[in-house]
């Protein structure tokens, strides 16, 4: 097996594995999901409703024919932690010495690995629905 495929497998799953484990603290009501999501103005609808597009991200990352959808939310939703960590919450949070703030670019950086790698399936899908 080339070593791109094995990456690519790699971050498919890394990225599924820790938006997967998120699920807990967020659907769980974990102080400091509370505490993050009452931060940025979006407790509690933005802490379920990431968590729910989360959960979409990770089974689409899985499941190889749909690993590019995947990829673009988990892309999106970590865009958008980034985006906070750098201008509401700053990189560490409550003492987790940035701790959360690098499982978000490690998933932001799998989710770009798959979806370069995918970059074919992206432009047809991109064909199908404009038509070009």
């Amino acid at each position: 097996m080339k070593v791109g495929v094995i990456i690519y497998h790699l971050a498919r799953f890394v990225a599924a594995l820790i938006m997967l484990q998120t699920l807990y603290f967020k659907f769980g009501g974990a102080e400091e999901s509370i505490y993050i999501f009452t931060q940025v103005g979006m407790e509690p609808w933005g802490r379920y409703l990431t968590g729910i597009l989360e959960l979409i991200a990770s089974v689409l990352l899985i499941v190889p024919r749909t690993s590019w959808i995947g990829a673009g939310i988990g892309l999106g939703l970590m865009l958008g932690a980034i985006g906070m960590h750098l201008t509401l919450l700053g990189i560490e949070v409550q003492g987790d010495g940035g701790y959360l703030f690098i499982l978000a670019m490690a998933v932001f950086a799998s989710c770009a690995f798959v979806l370069v790698r995918k970059q074919e399936d992206v432009k047809n899908a991109l064909a199908a629905i404009t038509g070009k």
